[in-house]
């Protein structure tokens, strides 16, 4: 069943250029009228009327994905024997591809960045498209991909980064998290996935497939990060397909959104995503 809920809030309008993400955001006050219709499978999608056309209106309510932000986070693969493995992106006939390397690579990925962009890049692509962009960049890297994210009152969801290696996070859950936030709260969810994300590294396949997601908010803990120790909510988080099971223990902090990702891939394998730092527009970096 669609629910729908019909919020007048003040909120904070980002006048800066999308590409000086790391400028301060300049603000000013407006009375922006939205509902909240839950879509996709259930996410929760802020919808706005027709007459509103300013490019940042998904942007508006975000507390975590405030545009000019980034978000850097450490990366470290286990294969299923537990031996860490990272990986390098290069060229190969004019083709960006990549491949496992040791961890004393001087190329190896160790780490990527997520910005939150400015207005809605994605739009050129998409006239309709309703979600905070994201900028994926790994380390070594110049060139960055870009995707979404959902922030509201009544959830926060994002793609996972899907570059070279990451396309494997494509079989798990999502990053994802839905009110109320507290133990016990459960949800469902599920996605259709077409074979271009398979690899003969980890899992090939033909047509489509749907993963099928059950997520539960276990409790919370204080977890020591490289930028403090934080208080985070626990979400377990568990996707079945025809291909098999995979998983995502994920750690949820009010301020700073997913700041710790456990993987475990459809081979086996797993994917660590651990928060180093972030920089906000207007503020210190830490």
């Amino acid at each position: 069943m669609k629910s729908v809920i019909y919020i007048f809030l003040t909120l904070v309008v980002c006048n800066s250029q999308a590409q000086d993400q790391s400028k301060a955001v300049e603000s000013s006050m407006t009375e922006l009228p939205y509902s909240i219709e839950e879509a996709f499978g259930g996410i929760a999608f802020e919808v706005f009327n027709d007459s509103i056309t300013d490019e940042n209106k998904y942007n508006y309510n975000n507390s975590v994905l405030v545009p000019g932000s980034i978000f850097t986070y450490k990366f470290r693969h286990e294969d299923k024997n537990g031996e860490v493995r990272y990986f390098e992106k290069y060229k190969e006939n004019d083709k960006s591809v990549w491949r496992f390397v040791e961890p004393d690579h001087p190329n190896a990925v160790k780490s990527l960045s997520i910005s939150v962009l400015q207005g809605n890049p994605m739009k050129q692509f998409n006239p309709d498209y309703n979600q905070t962009c994201l900028g994926y960049q790994l380390q070594h890297d110049e060139s960055f991909n870009m995707s979404g994210a959902v922030e509201n009152e009544a959830n926060m969801w994002i793609h996972p980064p899907r570059d070279s290696y990451f396309s494997i996070l494509e079989l798990n859950p999502f990053p994802y998290i839905k009110a109320p936030y507290k133990a016990g709260t459960q949800w469902d969810w599920e996605l259709t996935i077409g074979s271009q994300w398979g690899d003969a590294r980890w899992k090939e396949w033909e047509g489509n497939i749907v993963n099928n997601y059950t997520y539960k908010i276990l409790g919370s803990m204080i977890l020591k990060t490289t930028i403090g120790s934080l208080e985070c909510l626990i979400v377990e988080a568990t996707a079945t397909s025809s291909l098999g099971e995979t998983s995502l223990i994920s750690y949820f902090n009010k301020d700073y959104g997913f700041v710790k990702l456990e993987y475990n891939n459809i081979d086996g394998s797993k994917t660590f995503l651990d928060i180093t730092r972030i920089d906000k527009p207007g503020k210190d970096s830490f």
